[in-house]
């Protein structure tokens, strides 16, 4: 493995940096970071079917899958070829051209969101596309697409059925989205970047001897070379950790969008309690009513990987990312006694992705959770549930962060306090004044339950209630009463 290390075909593809590789190593490095992130969320995608199936088995007292293969575990595999060998129809009077490009619209934004979110610190091998530094705007962009293939299955299907939840899917993508973005665009005032790689370890700086430090991540990131190799550590320091996260950020501001976005994330999936696009207790099976074979299953296998990849965009706007919990378990450092080849390795391909696999299939038990204990609930209360709790919410938090963060900046520069005291200040005040919103708000609410009770008093006693005579009938054969 040493001479391994040290060929000049592993050092252009594996080692060096993007400015000293030639073209051809470029190509295949990004061919190779395109197969590891597309393939990566593909692939789990039966995972999370056997996994939903089992929790939700144990959870509602049944064992769930457990004949194909030991403990079920060929589930999976037998549910893909049951689809691809089933008939597929399609139904006389659609409109053949979008009811078979619509499952391949539904699918392709879950692929492209791949492209931008961080499974490790490399500036190299951290991301399908590592140099793109605007990749919130692309995922925000990418997600608001999905929906179109909904819209267009129940339009193309020329079913009523199919038709409204199509319609149901696309006014519910648009009332969550708003909240979604909102809980994001705080993610972006906290951290001040709009690169996903940069919300989880901070915003690069050259520091000493050329090297890198980050500033305002989730972490305390530092880069640490290995000496006498082209090998860098990108070392977590020991006094960060989970304290350090977004959702704790401007604590409980952050906590708040973060609860927003774990919501709307929901919503956007169209999952249990907010399936209502393909509600079969009313919709037969909503939009994708007239699809079978290979068409339901990209449906299918959409639905599970948008629900991977919303799940790992929360992981790395609010849960750290790639970091571990505490800056120690995060990285083999870089004077450990081991090969420099060997503790990459160790830090971009296990470690890092150990950290990153684990929180995201923590979320994907939260999804299984909430399917398990929630009622699906009314249209009108789901809309409600968007447009009157999640967005004034969101609006609010936003701008009690953007105050907080414009106090602690007027303190510190402008005023020439102290840093501690200029942040807590900004923060003491932003809180101060979200308990002063919430107090009017709360006495407001009192104030119109308070009206409505007195005016159903009145009602009452006004026009009381006359209940209808009771008439027994008259058994057959039975004397008439006399009158």
């Amino acid at each position: 493995m040493e001479q391994l290390a040290t060929n000049p075909t592993w050092q252009q593809l594996f080692v060096l940096p993007g400015n000293q590789i030639e073209p051809w190593a470029e190509v295949v490095r990004a061919i190779l970071r395109l197969a590891i992130g597309v393939l990566g969320a593909l692939l789990q995608v039966p995972v999370l079917v056997w996994l939903e199936r089992r929790v939700l088995g144990f959870f509602q007292g049944r064992l769930g899958p457990n004949r194909v293969g030991p403990f079920g575990l060929l589930q999976p595999l037998a549910d893909a070829l049951k689809l691809m060998f089933k008939e597929d129809l399609i139904p006389t009077n659609v409109d053949r051209t979008l009811f078979v490009i619509a499952p391949i619209v539904a699918l392709t934004p879950v692929i492209m969101s791949v492209g931008v979110l961080p499974w490790n610190g490399s500036r190299e091998w951290g991301a399908v596309a590592p140099g793109l530094n605007i990749g919130i705007l692309f995922l925000l962009a990418v997600a608001s697409i999905e929906v179109y293939g909904v819209i267009m299955a129940g339009w193309s299907s020329n079913n009523k059925y199919s038709l409204l939840g199509g319609l149901r899917a696309s006014s519910q993508v648009i009332s969550y989205e708003l909240g979604m973005g909102l809980s994001i665009i705080a993610v972006l005032l906290m951290t001040g970047s709009l690169g996903t790689q940069d919300i989880v370890q901070g915003v690069p700086a050259v520091g000493e001897g050329g090297l890198l430090s980050f500033a305002n991540g989730q972490g305390v990131v530092s880069e640490v070379p290995i000496p006498g190799t082209g090998y860098t550590v990108y070392q977590h320091g020991l006094e960060s950790g989970i304290w350090d996260w977004n959702f704790l950020r401007l604590f409980p501001f952050g906590l708040v969008a973060c609860g927003i976005y774990l919501v709307s994330m929901i919503a956007e999936t169209n999952r249990a309690p907010f399936d209502l696009p393909e509600a079969e207790t009313e919709l037969v099976a909503g939009f994708h009513t007239e699809y079978s074979s290979f068409k339901f299953a990209m449906f299918f296998m959409g639905e599970y990987a948008n629900m991977l990849i919303v799940s790992a965009i929360a992981v790395t706007l609010f849960f750290g990312g790639w970091l571990a919990p505490w800056g120690a378990l995060s990285q083999v450092p870089a004077n450990a006694l081991l090969p420099a080849w060997l503790i990459n390795l160790l830090n971009n391909a296990v470690i890092a992705q150990f950290w990153f696999v684990t929180k995201l299939y923590v979320l994907i038990g939260f999804f299984i959770l909430v399917r398990a204990t929630f009622p699906r609930l009314r249209y009108d209360m789901l809309m409600k549930f968007g447009w009157k709790g999640l967005l004034p919410t969101g609006l609010v938090n936003l701008f009690l962060i953007a105050l907080c963060i414009a106090l602690q900046t007027y303190f510190y520069e402008t005023a020439r306090m102290d840093q501690t005291l200029a942040t807590f200040l900004g923060w003491i005040i932003s809180v101060a004044v979200g308990l002063l919103i919430l107090g009017v708000l709360f006495l407001f609410k009192k104030g119109t339950y308070e009206a409505k009770r007195r005016a159903a008093k009145t009602t009452e006693l006004s026009s009381p209630i006359r209940r209808p005579t009771v008439v027994t009938p008259t058994p057959a054969g039975a004397p008439t009463p006399e009158l």
